[in-house]
């Protein structure tokens, strides 16, 4: 196994690791290696209060405390730069990162890139001309609709310390809102079995503008762009800005880019075609 590729995956807000499990069989399957990384706080780190479970105590939950509490853009760069140190020493890297890991990775390789052979985006963040939350206030973005969820969200951020939505709630208006921004092409039971695989708190740092790609350091990264072209959460729009203005920072190493037919989380649970695609990479 010396000398051959690792495939580094970052999960996005609210997700763990467990997400990545199909894609690590598929991955596995056409002989490659993978390592999905747990974030600070999240996985087996996470925190579910009893009053999440069933019967539900929402106001209970509102002002329980949580793990993740605390932890920063800077601990979640650490955690996956211990991983690629120690990857690395078997092969080259390739640090997959999707949804809200992609504001992670930009930051690993802001700071180490020497530890990445090539950076794949999957429908993620890459801040480059703006924070991600100024990415909201902008055109692509205007179908997205930030209050869609504010029925779930529990508690008050900043008591807590964090960001607790329920993902376990059984209102229909706000079960609809969320397949339509996530996972619009799964089946309702597909769709809710991911949903249950969220874990209720994230937290709040995401990052701010020297955390956005720098030319010096993750421009020097071969990189590659998954576009979701089915994606409600992260349009293709806003996909597209973002691989534009990286490019633009870098013309020298622009993105590779690539599109998969799928919402935001549909290559996760039919993980086939994004398997084949990313074992394509690994070839080069």
């Amino acid at each position: 196994m010396h000398n051959t590729p690792t495939f580094v995956l970052v999960h996005g807000a609210f997700a763990n690791s467990f997400s990545f499990a199909p894609l690590q069989a598929e991955l596995a399957l056409l002989g490659h290696r993978s390592a999905a990384i747990d974030l600070p706080g999240h996985g087996f780190e996470a925190t579910y209060p009893a009053a999440y479970q069933a019967p539900q105590d929402l106001a209970a939950l509102a002002a329980e405390p949580g793990g993740i509490k605390g932890v920063t853009l800077a601990d979640n760069v650490a955690r996956v730069i211990e991983v690629l140190e120690r990857a690395k020493r078997t092969g080259p890297t390739l640090l997959v990162a999707h949804s809200r890991g992609g504001i992670t990775a930009t930051a690993v390789a802001n700071a180490r890139p020497e530890l990445v052979d090539r950076l794949v985006y999957v429908a993620a963040w890459c801040p480059v001309e703006l924070d991600v939350s100024g990415y909201y206030a902008q055109p692509e973005m205007a179908d997205v609709d930030p209050m869609a969820f504010a029925s779930t969200l529990v508690g008050n951020p900043a008591e807590l310390g964090l960001l607790r939505t329920n993902f376990r709630t059984a209102d229909p208006t706000a079960l609809a809102a969320f397949k339509q921004a996530f996972a619009a092409d799964l089946t309702d039971d597909e769709f809710r079995t991911f949903l249950n695989t969220f874990q209720p708190d994230e937290n709040l740092d995401a990052g701010t503008s020297a955390d956005r790609a720098q030319a010096a350091t993750w421009g020097r990264v071969p990189r590659t762009y998954v576009r979701l072209t089915d994606d409600a959460s992260v349009p293709p729009a806003v996909q597209d800005r973002m691989i534009r203005e990286a490019d633009a920072l870098t013309p020298d190493n622009p993105f590779d880019v690539r599109s998969l037919e799928s919402s935001h989380l549909r290559w996760l649970v039919h993980p086939g075609p994004a398997a084949e695609l990313l074992a394509s990479l690994a070839t080069r």
